[in-house]
């Protein structure tokens, strides 16, 4: 079978994932929209183009021909649906929905080289809080920043100093955004699934 469609429910938001195998891409054209199906034709490579055809059967399962529209920032919204949040990894696309506040969704696959990147992305202080030598946990780490990465508002940011964790208890993290003129307080629930790291905030952000 070439897609495998389930549902996560994390608190108030569902996640929705598409499992997919090396399907033929021009086979799905149908569900594009005409701009999409323009960008479609911008990409070269194979892999790109069925990951971002899977994302459009995805959406188009969940919400029909609605476009994908993208602010400044580029966070992805869909008019009168409310929050939702993309992400991709290896074979599989996940659109995350919540109709009463932002969602910041990451998948990744888990890395086991990923101390040689460590220093691009830790603090000092993650550095003496968490296991950093564990690759499953640095894995956890980086996903629980991109989340934060698309919950920020803004670009340009420095994930060592500008993207923290402070805490965790089980698997919910606590998260920090520091941007000029305010902070962001997330809480990020953090699970693995099907080999996937899998992130989310759990609850709203808070502005201080």
């Amino acid at each position: 079978m070439d897609f495998i469609f389930e549902q996560i429910t994390v608190d108030r938001s569902t996640i929705n994932l598409l499992h997919y195998g090396d399907f033929d891409p021009t086979d799905y054209l149908n569900k594009l929209t005409n701009q999409e199906l323009e960008r479609y034709h911008t990409f070269n490579h194979p892999k790109r183009k069925r990951e971002f055809v899977a994302t459009r059967i995805l959406r188009h399962q969940l919400f029909g021909f609605e476009h994908i529209h993208y602010d400044e920032h580029g966070a992805p919204y869909i008019e009168s649906e409310g929050f939702i949040s993309v992400s991709h990894c290896k074979n599989t696309v996940g659109i995350a929905l919540n109709k009463e506040f932002q969602v910041g969704l990451d998948l990744e696959m888990q890395r086991p080289q990923i101390n040689t990147l460590a220093h691009k992305f830790l603090s000092n202080d993650e550095r003496r809080i968490f296991d950093v030598a564990d690759p499953l946990e640095l894995t956890r780490i980086w996903s629980a920043k991109e989340a934060l990465y698309k919950l920020a508002g803004r670009k340009k940011i420095i994930f060592a100093k500008e993207l923290l964790l402070e805490s965790k208890y089980h698997n919910v993290y606590q998260g920090k955004i520091i941007n000029p003129d305010h902070e962001r307080l997330v809480k990020l629930h953090i699970f693995e699934h099907k080999g996937m790291v899998v992130t989310i905030n759990s609850k709203e952000i808070e502005i201080v």
